[in-house]
């Protein structure tokens, strides 16, 4: 775990992969109710938390295509700091490594990275499930990086149960395409009845990405992107898009597809992981002088 500090921290905020993903129904707010398979991966991102004693909560950098008054780590802080009543504040600076709008989580997970992180600089302490409500409010997936295992998640991403996986690699391709989350549930081609199924049958290999047609069929690209990946195992979208991956027993396997993709099409291994990295007790943080 991570430890206490007043000092200022640079903390990890990894990727995730969507194993399955299916629409099973709709509230009457208009949210989705989903399920799906969660899965930590070791593409991580950096966020440095430096403390304040003017109440602000700054920027050090913006993150390109982003306005700084709706980047997730930001109204992360901001909910923490009005939660707990803080008059403390903060500077946070994101070093990207998770590519944007590819489905791979990486706002949602700066965002958790910064309510953890900051829970424990300002010495707030708010309980896991106070900061798995902040966590519901800024985003579907912000409950799952805030949890810190990997999951089976269900209703609209809040409701977590720790899954065992086993140890895998993952070939992801992104093919640098910008999908609205938004626009893809919007779409009224989207299947939303999907069966509910047990975890049982997801560890028996049923599953699939119910927004993939969508996203295929708006997007060429992405197809393109999964037909290539498909010759080499059961290939499939993560999220919304528009990244997708294909599963490999050993880290052998995983880098000599990635030593065949073709030119145009970019991509990466990565190892999946069991916990977040925070969570873990020889890798948390680094202390900024």
């Amino acid at each position: 775990m991570m430890p206490r500090s007043e000092a200022a921290l640079r903390l990890l905020a990894p990727a995730k992969l969507n194993l399955f993903l299916h629409v099973v129904g709709r509230r009457d707010d208009g949210y989705h109710l989903l399920q799906t398979a969660f899965r930590l991966i070791d593409l991580c991102d950096w966020i440095a938390l430096a403390p304040r004693d003017d109440g602000e909560i700054r920027l050090a950098q913006g993150v390109p295509g982003v306005p700084a008054a709706e980047n997730l780590a930001v109204r992360a802080a901001r909910a923490l700091q009005a939660a707990a009543g803080v008059r403390r504040g903060a500077t946070l600076a994101i070093e990207k490594r998770i590519p944007l709008g590819g489905g791979l989580g990486g706002g949602s997970s700066d965002a958790a990275t910064t309510l953890i992180g900051l829970n424990r600089m300002w010495g707030t302490e708010l309980p896991p499930e106070e900061l798995a409500r902040l966590a519901v409010e800024l985003g579907a997936d912000v409950p799952f990086f805030v949890f810190g295992r990997n999951a089976f998640a269900e209703g609209i991403g809040e409701r977590l149960t720790p899954l065992a996986l086993d140890p895998a690699w993952y070939v992801v391709l992104t093919p640098g395409i910008g999908v609205s989350t938004a626009a893809v549930f919007a779409a009224p081609e989207l299947t939303r009845d999907a069966k509910p199924i047990k975890i049982t049958a997801f560890f028996k290999g049923f599953g699939r990405n119910d927004l993939e047609p969508v996203v295929c069929a708006r997007f060429p690209a992405v197809a393109e992107h999964l037909a290539w990946l498909r010759a080499f195992g059961d290939a499939r979208m993560t999220g919304s898009g528009s990244s997708v991956f294909a599963e490999f027993g050993s880290e052998a396997e995983a880098r000599a597809v990635v030593a065949r993709i073709p030119e145009g099409m970019r991509g990466f291994a990565v190892r999946g992981l069991d916990r977040h990295p925070l969570f873990e007790p020889r890798q948390a943080s680094d202390a900024l002088d």
